[in-house]
């Protein structure tokens, strides 16, 4: 029994590294590389920044570096994980294990059951 629970350790030490290391996977969701003899990068993704619902309860930001975080009714980092944009359609990978999605139409975030707007 005590080999057992030592290798299930093992096996779960290998896992949580090899997430870790995995990181955003989609290129457009990270800054852009700076073009040969250009001073500064290339601006991030559009639909990178802070998104909110119009009472201000839940307020959604999308990271340069595919990551988002999201706050609920005052409670930061309510929600954490990755995402990856096509076109205007996001994909969420929470860090809890769930999927959810996205589409960014006429400048407002159709979040699942939410509406996000723009943060100024």
């Amino acid at each position: 029994m005590p080999r057992t629970a030592l290798a299930l350790g093992v096996l779960a030490v290998l896992a949580a590294s090899a997430c870790q290391e995995a990181g955003p996977r989609h290129p457009r969701a990270e800054p852009a590389a700076a073009a040969p003899g250009s001073a500064s990068p290339a601006p991030p993704h559009p639909h990178v920044g802070m998104w909110v619902t119009a009472d201000g309860r839940i307020r959604q930001e999308l990271l340069p570096n595919g990551r988002y975080e999201e706050a609920r009714d005052g409670r930061e980092r309510a929600y954490t994980g990755r995402y990856t944009v096509t076109g205007d359609h996001i994909d969420y990978f929470d860090d809890l294990g769930f999927t959810a999605t996205g589409d960014v139409r006429d400048g407002v975030l159709y979040h699942e059951h939410l509406v996000l707007y723009r943060e100024d």
